[in-house]
């Protein structure tokens, strides 16, 4: 393969829907007009995509749209066949699971790869939980990071959590995670048992959807009402006072 310089193909970015919901009420309507004309995506998961083109009402029949998937850890052979269409001329489009791709998700090697080759790169607007849950947090917007997942158990969450405590107090800023949802309960409980009282802790859950919920409190104060929405999608955020 080698760089378009004649060809100006574009690897779209497509956010997709946090969750079962109209794409009027989280998609501006000139993303969506790009999206039905793209007839080539890569994709996560191929079903959840044909889901959403669906729910966005794709032009084409979605047995006529091309849609190929992308492996957790792709190998530069993938990267190369999955940008194929783009050196024939052919937009692409790529989609992750829900909200923005490339952010938290193995697409980020496939804008990098289109960037080398000399392809157009177009991110369009949508949802990212990362930064609606910061938005609303009321926790430090200027200084902040995120950490995907932590670990599954005990007593190496409990350590990487006390870790992103003290870094957060040194240097005031948020720290921001996620966790399957089947294993919020468990992330929950762990950052009540190991951080301080006084350390602020956002839990946004299901954002964008009907039963979006936004909860900011000091551990304390969650301590003494333990209650978050266990199964659905959440982000959690975490500031600690200064050191």
């Amino acid at each position: 393969m080698t760089a378009a310089d004649t060809r100006p193909s574009t690897l779209y970015l497509v956010p997709v829907l946090l969750g079962a919901t109209d794409w009027r009420t989280s998609l501006p309507e000139n993303s969506v007009q790009q999206a039905r004309r793209l007839t080539h995506y890569v994709a996560e998961n191929a079903k959840s995509a044909r889901a959403f083109l669906k729910a966005i009402d794709h032009v084409l029949p979605l047995r006529e749209i091309v849609i190929d998937e992308l492996p957790p850890s792709p190998a530069p052979t993938d990267i190369e066949k999955l940008l194929a269409p783009l050196s024939q001329g052919i937009d692409l489009g790529l989609v992750s699971e829900a909200g923005c791709p490339a952010v938290a998700d193995p697409g980020a090697l496939l804008v990098r790869r289109a960037h080398e080759l000399g392809f157009g790169v177009r991110p369009l607007v949508g949802p990212s939980s990362l930064l609606l849950a910061l938005m609303a947090s009321g926790l430090d917007g200027q200084r902040f990071a995120f950490h995907g997942y932590l670990p599954r158990r005990e007593p190496q969450r409990g350590e990487r959590i006390r870790a992103l405590e003290k870094e957060s107090a040194r240097l005031q800023q948020t720290q921001i995670f996620i966790e399957a949802p089947y294993r919020n309960g468990a992330l929950f409980e762990s950052l009540l048992r190991h951080c301080a009282p006084a350390t602020l802790l956002c839990v946004a859950s299901a954002l964008t959807l009907p039963e979006e919920k936004i909860r900011t409190r000091r551990i304390a104060d969650w301590r003494e009402n333990q209650t978050i929405d266990p199964d659905q999608p959440s982000v959690f955020l975490l500031l600690a006072e200064r050191s």
